[in-house]
């Protein structure tokens, strides 16, 4: 099964580090984001997987690479453990990678994808938006396509001051247990006009109508070929699902949730939640929060 991960954008709002450093190389505890969306990619049954870069990102094409120099230093070295992590990022799915050439919104990014993914159903995945959960977030996505034969997107129910950030959906009928159709979905609505506060999330699982649509789409909100105004096409047609996965959800948008993003990862640890936990009541007791 493929997948594709658009992950050309220039993360303006992190700037000054990604002048030179990717948006989705930024760590997440001692994983680069774009790490967690390929494992979830991979574990989630999708062995081939397009990311969609620009000039300035060969570092992630690095990352997955094998290292044999570096393999070579573990193996003398006796770090076991250390080989083990080497390797199984090197091995997790076959990767691709293909230049935007212009950054030209999230919808040119996928209609990028459309001589690699063919006439098959594919999965789409944010490179910068970390879904962590049991069963991976795709997978959840996949098997509900199964059930309903149909496109599928992630979402999630947001703050009311949130919804001008996302595309948001009007829900309908539930059709299969968590399933529901969707009746109208809106780019970054303004706050009163939001037909609801569920959000679409980075994951959708398409089939190859989205390009016909992305070709003749028009440019939308912020001039760029929005995917959000494409994917409405689906309700009078085939029909377009949504699906609340189930997962913590976390994303780097700004600095302010990158820091977020990086607290809520490292409290599943229990190690590290020790540590924080205590370094926090040390820092109270000292009249410094």
């Amino acid at each position: 099964m493929k997948a594709v991960i658009p992950a050309a954008g220039l993360g303006t709002r992190l700037l000054p580090i990604t002048k030179s450093q990717p948006k989705e190389m930024m760590p997440i505890l001692n994983k680069p984001a774009i790490q967690y969306v390929v494992e979830e990619a991979s574990y989630g049954g999708f062995d081939q997987i397009l990311i969609i870069t620009n000039r300035n990102k060969k570092v992630m094409e690095d990352h997955f690479d094998r290292n044999l120099e570096l393999r070579e230093l573990l193996t003398k070295k006796g770090e076991e453990e250390a080989l083990k992590k080497l390797i199984k990022i090197e091995e997790l799915a076959d990767i691709y990678y293909l230049r935007q050439k212009e950054q030209k919104g999230l919808g040119d990014a996928v209609l990028c994808s459309e001589a690699y993914v063919g006439n098959e159903a594919f999965a789409v995945l944010l490179g910068d938006d970390i879904i962590i959960s049991d069963i991976p977030a795709v997978k959840q996505l996949w098997e509900a396509h199964l059930k309903v034969k149909a496109p599928v997107i992630a979402l999630e129910e947001v703050p009311e001051d949130h919804v001008e950030r996302y595309g948001i959906v009007e829900l309908g009928e539930e059709v299969e247990a968590g399933v529901f159709k969707i009746t109208k979905i809106v780019e970054k609505p303004k706050k009163e006009d939001a037909p609801s506060r569920m959000a679409v999330m980075g994951r959708y699982i398409l089939d190859h109508d989205i390009f016909t649509w992305l070709r003749s789409g028009k440019t939308g909100h912020g001039g760029e070929l929005q995917l959000t105004d494409s994917l409405a096409n689906y309700i009078d047609t085939k029909g377009l699902y949504g699906m609340p996965v189930k997962g913590l959800r976390v994303d780097i948008g700004s600095v302010g949730d990158w820091l977020k993003a990086n607290l809520q990862v490292a409290l599943l640890n229990p190690e590290l939640k020790e540590k924080i936990t205590r370094y926090l009541d040390e820092l109270k007791a000292e009249g410094r929060l």
